[in-house]
């Protein structure tokens, strides 16, 4: 659910180019939805399991930055050429 959201995200920002766009809100929620969903997978005692599943929530809090970055950037850079 997350990867998906990260492509689909790229897709959108028309990553070279960076155009800016408000529909990157919704991989960006979709992409909150599925960490909250990886964070319901822990368990109480640590084993590989529980490590794999910080792992993967890391992962998911990369990309959540990743797609923020795309719905940010435009805009910032945007009011710096501007200025």
């Amino acid at each position: 659910m997350v990867l998906v959201s990260l492509v689909v995200a790229i897709g959108l920002a028309d990553f070279p180019h960076n155009h800016p766009t408000l529909l990157l809100l919704l991989p960006t929620l979709t992409a909150m939805v599925g960490t909250g969903e990886t964070v319901r997978c822990m368990r109480r005692r640590w084993d590989y399991y529980h490590a794999g599943v910080i792992l993967c929530i890391y992962m998911d809090l990369m990309i959540i930055c990743m797609i923020l970055f795309f719905l940010i950037y435009p805009y910032w850079h945007f009011m710096a050429v501007a200025s």
